[in-house]
């Protein structure tokens, strides 16, 4: 264990789902890091943390080490709060004994506040998409991003939360506003039974202030706090920064539209460490799990529904608004392209190594058609084959949406690899490919979905934040 000045930085190098809340679990308790810092994304993530003694829960704003007594979460100013729903999940989190999760909790100033009105707005555009959905957790984290993008002045913060007579009349104003902005989206979408609430909650006077009331619960006196106070808290020793949704939805680097509206690499995270004068050890850890995995709308190359009961899934299912949640044989091609969009990593992390069977299945190529070369990377001697995806300049959203249009030319390459009779030579065989394929050190694998399953092999090198 050590409480040196030291920051573990988790990001998901796949669609989401990799398995960073069980991570960051296992390094609050492996090396007695003090405080998770939320640094992207918000109330849409869903991180799911199995302690030794058998409690389960789905992390969404609280930080993943949450169940160990003490470790505090601080939301910074680039995630997106639901206030209504972080106390919600602070009930939950009291009826698995943990009754202090909101004392340990403290809230960026600059943080940006989700309203009932900017989750309708979210659920009301995708109804209207039809058969074109993008693909949405419908909590209104991107429409709270898009509409603080559109009119600042009236975007509310963190330190709106203190301030009620603040909170109703900019969370009115975002109600006029985006009703008005959605005019065309109601027409569309009035009489569908799923967009009953959603219009009553945009057309009803009474909402805003019933939420500024309700928000009072938060205690946002108590819990609010200014920018400084994280540069002060990094001195105090070991930090993990759990990172949100996955390189793969990262809103430049992923397959437009079918992102979030969020920063899902590094880079918000280094951004922080830069500011406070971070300068202590810093590792970048990407997660990946044995297979590949996506929830929703988009391209997914390897898709293989016939893997589903072999890797049963207890903590991921096909309710909400988020679609059915899908499975496929682990894709180096994607991986290679995440691992490009962070600018590498430092180690590995590479989980549900306890799902591996004698013959499992994997990808390192695609074969498509002529055409695209301008995104897709071809072989030298077969050009029907893809070998990587050509990362484009940042925020060049046109190339992210030539990249989707052309992975829905491209099929895998199906291999299938022998691991073997023996369940920990399977683990050695697999670690040892994917170390080999991606060229990056395995340094952490997880067995199971509680810290006990966890095992080290080296967390080294380090980088400093620059």
């Amino acid at each position: 264990m050590s409480t040196s000045r030291t920051a573990w930085l988790v990001v998901d190098l796949g669609f989401g789902d990799a398995g960073k809340g069980t991570l960051t679990d296992w390094l609050v308790r492996r090396h007695g890091a003090g405080l998770v810092v939320r640094f992207n994304g918000g109330a849409q993530a869903g991180h799911n943390v199995v302690t030794d003694d058998g409690r389960h829960h789905t992390f969404a704003q609280f930080g993943a080490g949450t169940f160990v007594p003490g470790v505090r979460t601080h939301l910074a100013r680039s995630t997106i709060l639901h206030p209504l729903a972080m106390l919600v999940e602070a009930r939950y989190l009291a009826e698995r004994g943990v009754p202090d999760a909101l004392e340990r909790t403290t809230l960026s100033e600059g943080a940006r506040i989700i309203t009932p009105f900017h989750q309708a707005a979210n659920r009301l555009r995708e109804l209207a998409r039809g058969a074109g959905r993008h693909g949405t957790c419908g909590v209104g984290v991107g429409e709270t991003v898009r509409d603080a993008l559109a009119s600042p002045g009236d975007a509310l913060h963190g330190g709106d939360l203190a301030q009620p007579a603040v909170l109703v009349r900019k969370a009115r104003a975002a109600q006029e506003r985006l009703r008005a902005e959605l005019s065309e989206v109601l027409r569309v979408t009035r009489g569908l039974p799923q967009a009953t609430s959603e219009i009553t909650l945009l057309e009803h006077p009474n909402v805003a202030a019933n939420w500024a009331d309700a928000v009072e619960a938060l205690r946002p006196r108590e819990r609010v706090v200014g920018d400084d106070w994280l540069a002060s808290r990094l001195r105090g020793g070991g930090t993990v920064f759990e990172g949100a949704q996955g390189v793969l939805l990262d809103e430049w680097r992923g397959f437009h539209p079918h992102t979030t509206w969020s920063t899902c690499t590094f880079d918000l995270a280094l951004e922080l460490l830069r500011e406070a004068g971070f300068d202590g050890e810093v590792h970048r850890l990407g997660v990946l799990r044995t297979y590949a995995t996506r929830h929703g709308e988009g391209p997914f190359p390897t898709d293989e529904p016939a893997l589903a009961p072999r890797v049963p899934e207890p903590h991921n299912g096909a309710g909400g608004w988020q679609g059915g949640f899908r499975v496929g044989a682990f894709d180096a091609v994607l991986a290679r392209y995440a691992l490009a969009a962070v600018g590498g990593v430092d180690a590995l992390a590479l989980t549900h190594l306890d799902r591996l069977a004698r013959h499992w299945p994997v990808c390192t190529t695609y074969r498509a058609p002529p055409g695209y070369d301008d995104v897709l990377v071809r072989d030298t001697v077969d050009a029907s084959r893809v070998t990587a995806l050509r990362l484009g300049p940042h925020r060049d959203l046109a190339h992210q949406e030539r990249l989707t249009h052309a992975l829905a030319t491209c099929e895998r390459v199906r291999e299938e690899l022998d691991l073997g009779e023996q369940p920990d030579g399977r683990t050695d065989r697999f670690v040892a490919w994917v170390e080999s394929t991606l060229g990056i050190r395995v340094a952490v694998t997880s067995h199971g979905p509680a810290a006990r399953d966890k095992r080290e092999r080296g967390l080294t090198p380090r980088v400093r934040p620059g």
